[in-house]
């Protein structure tokens, strides 16, 4: 049952809402009305005239309810970097570039321990609070320090993602603080950053893959039914790789 001070996600149409409830507050849309008084103690998943009501998921926290401060990992790029890194909840993973702390909830949410670095303090702020408002990232250790400072041990990541603008001066130290096989991913917008950073990986790293995802929604009007007019194109190329030893 929906209670007081709850996340809730309002859908009405093709519209989406991230409110927390209060019952003094309520949601005008097109001339319809919802009370969030009406929808304390009612079930998840309700109906009320053309409002449907959900708890919200993840994806949706961070999409609709998250503060940027810089772009944010798209989560069509997110839950498929914590697939290709094998997440689960024995791992320990390291990320760099926490930027606003999207992809850092992402990763929280299936691996047993995320030490994050951010170097921008402004940034990490913003990822310390979105990470507090939904009180997500418990088993998150967030760090406001440049990873080329941090004092981490040989060997003690079992996965790495790096999403910072130049990475390759950051790769010798990824590769001592990762396990014997570990895998790490990167984040890169630009193909010339993409070319430096193969070339950097070269004797450290294998098993190098790169990769971009798109992702196009269609309209759910059966009268209609047709991709949408506007799709999310390129945002970033993907790189995939794990550590070697000689």
């Amino acid at each position: 049952m929906f209670r007081e001070g709850d996340w809730v996600v309002i859908r009405h149409s093709d519209k989406r809402y991230l409110k927390k409830l209060d019952p003094r507050q309520t949601l005008n849309v097109r001339k319809d009305l919802l009370r969030f008084s009406d929808l304390i103690g009612k079930p998840e998943g309700v109906r009320i005239g053309r409002f449907e009501v959900f708890r919200p998921t993840l994806e949706e926290l961070i999409v609709l309810g998250f503060e940027r401060k810089t772009q944010i990992i798209y989560p069509k790029d997110a839950f498929f970097i914590a697939f290709k890194l094998g997440l689960s909840r024995d791992k320990r993973v390291l990320e760099f570039g926490t930027g606003s702390g999207a992809l850092c909830a992402v990763l929280s949410s299936l691996a047993g321990e995320v030490y994050t670095y951010e170097a921008v303090e402004r940034f990490y702020k913003v990822a310390k609070a979105n990470l507090e408002r939904f009180s997500l990232g418990e088993n998150v250790l967030l760090h406001n320090e440049d990873f080329s400072e941090a004092k981490v041990e040989s060997e003690f990541f079992d996965a790495a993602f790096v999403d910072v603008r130049e990475p390759v001066p950051y790769l010798e130290k990824l590769h001592r603080c990762l396990k014997v096989s570990a895998p790490a991913g990167f984040l890169l917008p630009t193909a010339n950053q993409v070319v430096e950073l193969l070339k950097g990986l070269e004797g450290m790293f294998g098993g190098v893959e790169v990769l971009e995802i798109l992702t196009r929604y269609y309209k759910t009007v059966p009268e209609r039914f047709r991709p949408e007019d506007t799709m999310v194109g390129h945002t970033a190329y993907l790189v995939f790789c794990r550590k070697l030893i000689s």
